[in-house]
């Protein structure tokens, strides 16, 4: 069993910044890329930024220029830090990791339960 557990969503003002953190635990040998997706309301989940297990990140392009993620392969953890966030930036936002097992499983997705990021105006 894998758990990724998010902290850091909260309320903050436009204009403000917040850092998510996940930290995966349980049967963990091998993680690869670990991820942020979101979710608004009535509204597909979307790849927020991603990182592999080398450090090489990508971005989607809403969040390109005010957000960093990081990640800590020693520690099982991601962060991503969102700068200058704006109303549109409200949703729950997903911790994702490719995670194997054991040294003959294959990699499989798993996802923390989500953390609430409200943005007011």
């Amino acid at each position: 069993q894998v758990q990724l557990v998010e902290s850091g969503g909260g309320l903050v003002q436009a204009g403000g910044s917040l850092r998510l953190s996940c930290a995966a635990s349980g049967s963990i040998v091998f993680i690869g890329t670990m991820a942020w997706y979101r979710q608004a309301p009535g509204k597909q989940r979307e790849l927020v930024a991603g990182i592999t297990r080398g450090g090489t990140p990508n971005y989607a392009d809403s969040v390109k220029e005010r957000s960093t993620i990081s990640r800590d392969n020693a520690k099982n953890t991601v962060d991503l830090q969102l700068n200058s966030l704006q109303p549109e930036d409200t949703a729950v936002y997903y911790c994702y990791a490719s995670v194997r097992t054991s040294f003959s499983a294959p990699l499989y997705a798993y996802w923390g339960q989500g953390t609430q990021v409200t943005v007011s105006s």
